[in-house]
This record gives structure tokens, sequence and C-alpha cells, in this order.
């Protein structure tokens, strides 16, 4: 089975041909640095980096590009409304590129924590700007885009097509769009390419008028993702919430520039709380930094991994414990394995390669990541039967341990990327020793949510205590 999409624009799963043989160019749009990372950072950007983790797996070259948007994503309106980075700026009284650094650095400091691997280019509108300015020259020149009061706008009424990405009409791409921007524009749905700078405006460059502005937030990606993938390329990608007014925008450009650009458009669904969209006006807003207080990163991953990243995930305690449950007995079959299998085994046999098949015909499948899990538990209830038998050949652990390490390891990203220190006994009899004697000390001292923390991430990694009146002891299930 070929692998195939679905893809947002034909709205039908089509298979995967890439333009150029055996690589694929991905661009995804990344973060708007105002603000830390939050779950729904974390759906979209675990879900593409499994995507990216299975074209890998499966021998093609990806160029991975996601931007960093430090300029021009505008509150509320989108046309008018104040600069994201700009007003956080002005809110804490800080240089609006500290803000940038700050949470840029925040951004990744987090995806690390989940393991999602770092995009070969994270480039920056900031640092783009005269390619948007030649992008705008262009369609200035060609009659597709206009100057109003300083301001720069893409004329919609001569692309036939526009709203053929996100299925919109009329009155239903107008948004919040102001009477005074409406009345500025020839018609309410032309969006900005570039906007003038008034005199206090922190963030400004001069543009092709010989005036001084600001990017309008849907031309960078336009301009960044072409200039790394060139004009026609593979993949773009982004979370549900893009597709209008942001993607349909993109595309809008790109038709009037003449460009093939995108052949397939992936979207990760959004993410709910208990049953409601996550918004910080409704007090549900949790950032991935508060979501690590208390639950293991590779647990939140696990549990974005489980749903598609075509489908709606609903985050609740009860969901999270349900996937923390599943997650421990995954790590703990692949320990049993790594202890009964040699170090220096290094020759897997192919007993088990239909689950490794299966697996594959899963993912192929628009990238079916609860068919792919589903299937690693069946591979994990055929191990522990085999755990229980005495004549079963090392090869075949071997196989089994290969196969996890692929397939929940390199492609899910849900084994632990560091080495375990299961495979120095003395070394891990030492460390749990230690962490016995903190937990005694913080029993004494009746600091018994400490102590009950270093018995949780134990029991995380797979170490199990038990008290008795004679002390504590561990063991490894």
């Amino acid at each position: 089975m070929s692998l195939r999409l679905t893809n947002s624009l034909s709205r039908q799963k089509e298979d995967f041909e890439t333009v150029l043989p055996g690589h694929v160019g991905l661009y995804v749009c990344g973060p708007t640095v105002y603000g830390d990372p939050h779950l729904g950072h974390a759906k979209t950007y675990v879900s593409f980096d499994v995507i990216v983790r299975y074209l890998r797996f499966c021998g093609y070259t990806v160029t991975y590009i996601q931007n960093i948007t430090d300029v021009g994503h505008l509150v509320g309106d989108e046309d008018d409304g104040a600069d994201k980075v700009l007003q956080k700026a002005q809110e804490i009284n800080r240089q609006p590129m500290a803000i940038v650094e700050h949470y840029t650095c925040r951004h990744f400091a987090m995806m690390d924590r989940l393991q999602v691997q770092r995009p070969d280019i994270s480039p920056r509108a900031t640092g783009h700007i005269p390619e948007q300015l030649q992008l705008i020259e262009t369609l200035l020149a060609q009659g597709k885009a206009y100057e109003r009061n300083g301001s720069i706008y893409f004329d919609v009424s001569q692309d036939s097509e526009y709203g053929i990405l996100s299925g919109r009409k009329g009155e239903d791409m107008l948004g919040g769009t102001r009477v005074a921007v409406r009345n500025e524009k020839k018609d309410p749905r032309d969006f900005a390419l570039w906007k003038h700078a008034e005199p206090d405006h922190l963030m400004r460059w001069r543009d092709c008028l010989g005036q001084e502005g600001f990017p309008g937030w849907h031309t960078e990606c336009v301009a960044m993702s072409t200039r790394y993938l060139g004009n026609a390329f593979d993949i773009h990608g982004g979370g549900m919430d893009l597709k209008f007014p942001h993607h349909e925008c993109e595309l809008a450009q790109a038709r009037a520039l003449g460009h093939d650009y995108a052949r397939y458009w992936l979207h990760a669904n959004l993410l709910t709380i208990n049953g409601q969209k996550m918004a910080k006006s409704l007090g549900n807003f949790i950032t991935l930094e508060d979501a690590f207080q208390t639950n293991n990163p590779l647990v939140v991953r696990y549990f974005i991994v489980a749903g598609h990243y075509g489908s709606v995930l609903d985050f609740s305690d009860s969901a999270l414990q349900g996937a923390e449950t599943s997650l421990q007995r995954l790590q703990q079959t692949v320990r049993a394995l790594q202890r009964k299998v040699p170090t220096d085994f290094s020759a897997p046999g192919q007993h088990l390669q239909q689950y490794r098949e299966r697996f594959c015909e899963a993912m192929d499948d628009d990238f079916s990541t609860p068919q792919a899990l589903a299937i690693l538990f069946e591979l994990i209830h055929e191990v522990h039967r085999l755990l229980q038998q005495e004549n079963t050949a090392t090869e075949v652990f071997a196989d089994a341990l290969n196969l996890f390490q692929q397939l929940a390891g390199d492609v899910l990203g849900l084994l632990p990327e560091t080495e375990s220190i299961t495979h120095s006994p003395e070394l891990l009899e030492q460390t749990i020793n230690l962490l016995l004697e903190l937990r005694h000390d913080f029993r004494q001292q009746k600091e018994f949510a400490r102590a009950d923390l270093i018995r949780q991430r134990l029991q995380e990694l797979g170490i199990e205590l038990q008290d008795s009146k004679d002390g504590t002891t561990w063991e490894i299930p």
C-alpha cells in the first residue's frame, strides 16, 4: 500500500507523489512568539513531528521548514489590530526583539521536552523582509495589489478561486473587519500585504513605495516557503485554525504569482478541554509548562499521538491517566526486552515482521497513529506471551526490541531518547537507593508530597516500590 494523505485542498484522500523523487519539501506554520507555548501548540507540532519521522523512516529525504512569526500577526482585526509581539513588548516595557528571543527559546525548550525534533530551518519573518517586499512589488506591478494610505492590499476580486481551500464564500470571509478598514479597501475581502507604520510604531521597514511600514501576516509564509523549498513543493501544514484566513490568503498570493505552490495541504485539528475549545477567555488555557508540572511530557505526547492528527482531541484528566497507563505498559515491555537481550547482540531476526508491515499499512493510511498504536499493543501482548515461555530464542526478543525501538521510538517518539540505565545494574541500584534515602528523609520531615513525587516518578520509569515495617524494597516487574 502506498502512502495516502487527506488533502485539505481537494477534501479527498490522495496518493502521495513528490515533486522530486525521494525528497519531501514540508512547510509548517510555526508559532507567533509573544507568549508561552500551550497544549494547542503541542497538538500541532507533535502531529507534524510524527509525520516527518515517518517520512524519514520510509526513506525520504525531508527538508522541514517551520517559521517563527515575529512581526505582522495582528490582534483581533487581521488588518487593523495591534501587532501581537509589539503589544506584549509595550505591556511589559521591553524591546520587541527581546520578547521574540525569550518566547522563541521557550517554544523550543518545551518542544524538546516533548521530543519534537527541531526543524531543518526555522526562518523568522523579520529576517525575510526583502523577500516579502519583492513579492509585494511583483503583485503591485501585475495589478494584483494596490496601495491605500500607505498600506498595500491584495485584490481578491481578481482571483476567482479565492475561498477554494476553506470553502468560505461571500460574507463568511469578512470576519470582524472594522468599517473604517473596509472603506479603505476596494473589496472588504481584500487583505493586507503591508501596513503603513505610524510615527511611534517600533517595528518598521522602508517599503517599495519609499515609505515605512511592516509586513502583513499572510505574506511571510509565501516568501519563506518558496525561498527554501521552491515555487512548487510537497506539503504545507499547520493548525486547522489557520485554514482561513491565513492559508487561504497564502494560496491566493501564490496563484497570482504563478506558483504551483504546495501539492498537499494538511491540517492538524483543534484541541479542546473537557469538551470546550481551549481559550484564555474561558479560563481553560493550559501552558505546556503548567501541564508538565504534574505530567511527564512523554505522557502528553502519547495522549496526542493516540489521536489522529486530523481529529479534534479532547484534553481531560481521565484521558491523560489512560495515556499514562498505556505509556507505562509500552515502556515496561521495552525494559523487559532489554533485560533479555545482551547489549552486544546485533542479529535481530525476522520472526515478528508482520507487525512492522501492519504498522506501516496503518501509517500509510493518512498517518493513522491510533491504528498504529493498536498494532504495537498487539505486539506487546505477543511479547508477554513469549516472556512466559522458557524456550524463546534471544533472536526473537531482539527482533521485538528492534521493532519497538524503530516504531515506538524512531517513528512515534514515545521512548526516552537517553539510554536506559537498566544496562548498568550497579548504577541503577545506587541511583534508586539514593532516591529511597531522600524519600525516607522527606517522610520523616512530614513532606509527604515530595515523598509521593519520588514514588510517582519511579513508577513512571517502571520501578515499583513496596513499603513495609522493615523498610522499602523495589523491583522492576
